[in-house]
């Protein structure tokens, strides 16, 4: 079985999750015996099509498929609810881009979306075709803490000795959670506050503009920063604090557990069903609630969850969405329906194509 994974315009989507995305399923895939992955879009003796993005390419290569008789899988990593408070002028945008969506999404044979949630919402558009949720997963022996990345990380931010550091990874999108984050910054001068990721900033509002220009000193925006300086702050800073509003998964919380690292976020639908407030993670609902548990995690007044959290990584483990987008691929080729599981994602076969 030969598999297209297509995602347009790589270049400018690299650095954000769809970016990852492509590469947590070359690397997923990789090891599957029985499939082929190619992402030369010129290919045309693939049997099906991943395909990942939105643009116009992406509506060609669409109905290119179809005309060539292939079969279509949708990886549906966006929402109406996710565009929202995003990009300059999306919430007016975002009913058009919700229709687009659906036009896109309507002619695949079936939808791969990260979380039972997002699958819940996609159900709500009217879309019929079978929807599988299968998490982006993460590859955990590259997020294991290692002291030498560590070390690097505090040399690169000039970290000292018993200073406490928070950080979170995103976009600069309101949905993102970044004016609380900016206001925790601003309440606790004693702490050093890192914003990892970078938008282009003619693509965002006024007011994102305005806040991250009058954002407070003890708050660092060092852009978009990848390999072992970011694998060392998921494991050596003292908190990962994500904000965010609305997600269909969040990468960079699976990023977080799997470095063994303390975890406090938004308590949005999403998570529910896989993060547990007090026993794998801590969840807070607004900017006081955030604040007063913040202070209470870094004067270690709150259980320790990260070995739970650890485990809750494992769950997704790259290794194992691997064997599950083959079921989801030899699925849609045999025109069959996948079982799903008590917690409604894909039932795994452990019998079936181990690697």
């Amino acid at each position: 079985m030969k598999v297209l994974l297509y995602f347009e315009n790589q270049n400018l989507i690299a650095q954000s999750g769809i970016g990852r995305a492509l590469r947590l399923q070359q690397a997923a895939l990789g090891p599957i015996k029985d499939v082929t992955v190619t992402t030369d879009p010129k290919c045309e003796d693939y049997d099906v099509l991943h395909i990942n993005t939105y643009g116009v390419m992406s509506m060609y290569m669409v109905k290119k498929a179809k005309k060539m008789g292939k079969k279509v899988v949708y990886h549906a990593h966006s929402t109406y609810e996710d565009f929202r408070n995003s990009f300059f002028g999306s919430n007016l945008l975002a009913p058009l881009y919700k229709k687009y969506l659906i036009a896109l999404y309507k002619q695949a044979d079936a939808l791969v979306t990260p979380t039972p949630y997002s699958k819940s919402l996609l159900e709500n558009y009217g879309l019929t075709q079978p929807i599988y949720p299968v998490s982006n997963g993460i590859d955990l022996a590259k997020y294991e803490p290692d002291e030498s990345k560590i070390q690097l990380y505090k040399d690169y931010f000039e970290i000292q000795e018993g200073q406490k550091v928070v950080m979170s990874v995103g976009l600069f999108f309101e949905r993102k959670g970044l004016f609380d984050f900016i206001e925790l910054a601003k309440r606790h001068p004693e702490i050093t506050f890192i914003w990892f990721g970078h938008t282009n900033m003619a693509l965002v509002p006024q007011k994102v503009h305005l806040a991250i220009d009058m954002a407070p000193k003890n708050l660092r925006f060092p852009g978009y920063i990848s390999g072992d300086i970011i694998k060392g702050a998921f494991a050596g800073v003292d908190l990962f604090l994500y904000l965010s509003f609305e997600e269909t998964e969040g990468i960079v919380v699976l990023e977080a557990l799997a470095s063994k690292q303390k975890l406090l976020v938004r308590d949005i639908p999403v998570y529910d069903g896989w993060l547990k407030d007090q026993e794998n993670c801590y969840k807070a609902k607004n900017v006081d609630d955030f604040d007063a548990q913040m202070e209470a995690i870094l004067a270690g007044e709150k259980k320790d969850l990260t070995e739970a959290g650890y485990e809750v990584a494992k769950t997704k483990d790259l290794h194992q969405v691997g064997q599950i987008l083959d079921n989801v691929y030899r699925a849609v080729l045999e025109e069959r329906t996948l079982p799903l599981n008590e917690q409604g994602s894909v039932a795994l076969d452990w019998s079936d194509n181990q690697s």
